[in-house]
């Protein structure tokens, strides 16, 4: 297998990662021509000048399985090595060892190559690294002891000797994900808070797209240098132009392309060499176009990471920045809203122009901005980790049309969305990808990735915006009870129907109708009472035009009113007004089912916020060794039993007389079925004989079952009544395994009536999976009847969530029937299909996303 990734470092550039090849040997001499006496001496123990050919030989030529070597490269040049050595035949230690040129030293390239190397020895049976380290080398011995590992050291003649299992632990994934947050989140700073920009594709003549983006960051009054690159002319808009952006003299962090498609790569590079970190590239011509534009990109991104830059784009529609320090208008949006608190990524370049407008017709205020377009590499997971720790955003927007990485999407907005509140607007379809036979899994997909993370899910751009204006402007709401407060019992009626529909509860007491002819200061009076009543946890406000003749001047007393309510800071407030406009800051919406729906949305936000998250609890009985072993046999049941969940003996009868051994073997009663898989449990068909007594009644109903379905019979003991449930997953290679659960039976297949979570479950997502079903109530003891044990329910899905995460060869599993009862369950079925491991994103060492 080839092993490459692009990687971050921890000042945010991006390197390239590989495993070392004979043809490298020059660059190694002129990588080590190039180290200090110090660094070759902490390196090799000695001063090492020159490298032998004998040993030059055998470090570019390794097995990739005994030995292993990787290199960075920046800049065309290797800027590190690093590599294992197994310790003997077959051993499960391997000596680790790394160095690093000395410009390149301090940016985290050692942490990368011990994940990577660690990675690709474990798959080679390797479980231990051991290293020699000399006392002095305070940064190797710094990059050893915070991996996270359990490293064990040993002073001994004059060498610290270290060794540790690479087995990942909870505290080194940890730590490796701490690493990626910080290094994504810098690598996007960099583009947001520019210290000088380069300017690719203005023209000297003030015409075309690159023109129209230097003329709206200078009117935007960005802070910085601004420096246009252009290859003939001497000024544009009044500025000096250079041939390269390194002329100018002055730092670049960003550059701003908008050239033909055939020379953005050769702007990004001369960017790069200026000293950028990233690009926003707005020029299109690239996949959108098709195949050969699609190729186009990989190669400009391939460019763009080679030279240690980030790309925004391409047919991006631009980035912003409203900190008064920054002021960065990088968009082609000649306007942007007021400065704010809010963080706004768009996948869409298209849609740029109007999502600015509305968030600026609506008074919505921004910290930043960014257009991804065609996403080829900054994606709304980067924008997540910047914005997690940014001092200036409080809420997050997305507008999202597809995931890059929708795993690594889940676990960055499950953690963001505890500090800050996350909108996304994102369609319930995508690009195939589940297999299995689950009903509709792309929308069970999509909808189970965000029921894990928190994440407030919207359906339209309007949505976006009203829920977006709520959580910038006001509180969170402390439960779900609301106060309905107007002066129009029509439209106060309309907002208790929405509510209701909504789930939240009318407070006790309300709606309170001050009455068309009531005045502004009764109607403070009562908004003031309905936000301080102990009841109410929120408040929504109508109004309808009162008695005619009114003056205009008594509009301002009523906006004055609610502000006085709405502004204070106390509860939630909605509005709804038939006339005049809201006060700043209030979220009024044109109806009152709107304005409802955005409370709502908050609510079940709160809600969230205030369930404790869940945990992946120790699940006794577990046998990896056991279940290592039933993989490579691909044995459904023998998996299953090493996860604690045994599956009911069955027999397969091809004969009447089979099915009467089968059933004395097993002992009477005993159930008989039809064995094809559709007909299996089937008891409206026919398909199914319970209870059979005797040899007698064996034959009769083999008689039966063979007449109509053929001569293969399952002879299965019987087992006490239980309600019938199914439990399903599918292994989708962007998601990873999603678990579903269900009630059996016909009706629920119709409908579709399965819950879905993504693997692994917690507690929590194991009791949402159990609860959420339109038929769960028939295990909670409906109509009369005894209530199932849950938590036995809720034990088995976490042991199918943790078996579906550990075994990536398991490509879908279904447990059907699984007979739910007062004492427990008994799965009469399983069917698990095996293959190859296919990718998981979001799993191995460090890397940026492939292209």
């Amino acid at each position: 297998m080839e092993r490459s990734a692009d990687v971050l470092l921890s000042d945010g550039t991006a390197v390239h990662l590989r495993r070392i090849r004979p043809e490298d040997a020059p660059a190694i001499v002129d990588f080590h021509s190039r180290m200090s006496d110090r660094t070759r001496y902490l390196r090799y123990f000695s001063p090492y000048p020159r490298i032998p050919e004998r040993d030059l030989h055998r470090f570019v030529n390794v097995d990739h399985r005994d030995r292993e070597a990787f290199v960075t490269i920046a800049d065309g040049r290797i800027t590190s090595v690093g590599r294992y050595e197994r310790l003997g035949p077959d051993s499960p230690d391997a000596e680790v060892a790394f160095v690093v040129e000395d410009a390149h030293q301090g940016r985290g390239i050692g942490s990368v190559l011990l994940e990577h190397l660690a990675d690709a020895a474990r798959e080679n049976g390797i479980t231990r690294f051991v290293a020699e380290v000399l006392p002095e080398n305070n940064g190797m011995l710094r990059v050893f002891g915070d991996t996270g590992y359990q490293v064990q050291r040993r002073y001994a003649d004059g060498v610290v000797h270290l060794s540790f299992p690479i087995e990942p632990t909870e505290k080194s994934r940890e730590v490796q994900e701490s690493r990626e947050h910080l290094t994504e989140a810098r690598s996007i700073a960099r583009l947001l808070a520019p210290r000088g920009i380069a300017i690719y594709g203005a023209s000297a003549t003030g015409h075309g797209i690159g023109a129209h983006m230097l003329g709206n960051l200078r009117d935007g009054g960005y802070t910085g240098h601004v420096v246009p690159v252009h290859p003939s002319a001497e000024r544009v808009a009044g500025l000096t132009a250079y041939r390269s952006a390194a002329d100018a003299g002055v730092p670049i962090d960003l550059a701003l392309i908008a050239v033909p498609a055939d020379r953005v790569a050769e702007a990004g590079r001369d960017a790069a060499r200026a000293g950028a970190g990233g690009g926003v590239v707005v020029s299109a011509g690239f996949a959108e176009t098709g195949p050969e534009g699609a190729a186009q990109q990989r190669g400009l991104v391939e460019a763009a990471r080679a030279a240690g830059l980030r790309v925004v784009g391409p047919s991006s529609f631009g980035i912003a920045n409203t900190d008064p320090g920054v002021r960065l208008n990088a968009t082609l949006s000649p306007r942007l809203p007021m400065a704010g608190r809010v963080g706004f990524f768009s996948q869409s370049g298209a849609l740029g122009v109007a999502l600015l407008a509305e968030a600026d017709r609506r008074g919505l205020g921004l910290s930043s901005f960014v257009s991804a377009g065609n996403r080829a590499d900054v994606s709304g997971n980067d924008l997540l980790q910047y914005w997690q720790d940014d001092p200036g955003t409080d809420v997050v927007l997305l507008y999202l049309e597809t995931f890059g990485n929708p795993r690594k999407f889940a676990r960055l907005a499950r953690r963001i969305s505890r500090v800050k509140p996350v909108v996304a607007v994102a369609s319930a379809t995508r690009p195939p990808g589940l297999s299995g036979d689950a009903p509709s899994p792309d929308a069970h997909a999509v909808t189970a990735l965000f029921a894990r993370s928190g994440v407030i899910r919207v359906d339209t751009v309007q949505e976006l915006f009203d829920v977006g204006m709520l959580l910038a402007h006001q509180p969170l709401p402390a439960g779900r009870r609301v106060a309905v407060v107007g002066n129009s019992s029509a439209l106060a009626a309309l907002a208790v129907v929405a509510c209701r529909s909504a789930g939240l509860v009318v407070a006790d007491g309300y709606p309170r109708d001050t009455g068309p002819e009531a005045g502004a200061h009764d109607l403070a009076d009562t908004l003031a009472d309905a936000a301080v009543d102990p009841s109410v946890d929120a408040l929504v406000v109508v109004f309808a035009p009162p008695m005619p003749g009114r003056h205009a001047d008594e509009d301002a007393d009523f906006t004055a009113a609610l502000a006085s309510v709405a502004l204070a800071g106390e509860k939630p407030t909605v509005a709804t007004m038939v006339f005049g406009q809201a006060p700043p800051r209030v979220p009024a919406y044109p109806s009152v089912e709107e304005a409802v729906r955005a409370l709502a949305r908050v609510v079940g936000y709160a809600d969230w916020l205030r369930r404790p998250p869940g945990v992946m609890p120790a699940l006794s009985g577990v046998d990896p060794v056991a279940a290592e072993a039933a993989v490579a046999a691909e044995s459904p049941t023998g998996l299953l039993a090493a996860y604690g969940v045994p599956v009911l003996p069955s027999t397969l009868a091809h004969s009447v007389d089979e099915a009467v051994a089968a059933a004395v073997e097993l002992g009477f009663p005993v159930a008989l079925k039809a064995a094809g898989g559709a007909l299996r449990h089937r008891i409206d068909l026919g398909a199914v004989r319970l209870a059979v007594s005797g040899e007698q009644g064996v034959r009769e109903a083999y008689g039966e079952l063979a007449d109509a379905f053929g001569p293969d019979v399952l002879v299965q003991t019987m087992v006490a009544p239980g309600v019938a449930c199914t439990i399903e997953m599918v292994e989708d290679p962007a998601f990873g395994p999603v678990i579903g659960f269900g009630l059996g039976g016909v009706a629920s297949e119709l409908l579709g009536d399965l819950a879905w979570r993504a693997a692994p479950l917690t507690d929590r997502a194991a009791e949402a999976l159990v609860d959420e079903p339109r038929a769960a109530p028939l295990l909670h003891g409906y109509r009369g009847s005894t209530p199932v044990d849950r938590a036995a329910l809720i034990d088995l899905l976490l042991r199918v969530g943790r078996l579906a995460d550990e075994h990536p060869r398991v490509r879908s599993l279904t447990l059907n029937p699984v007979l739910a009862r007062p004492d427990g369950w008994s799965v009469l079925h399983a069917a698990i299909e095996f293959g190859d491991p296919g990718a998981r994103p979001d799993t191995g060492p460090r890397r940026l996303r492939s292209i």
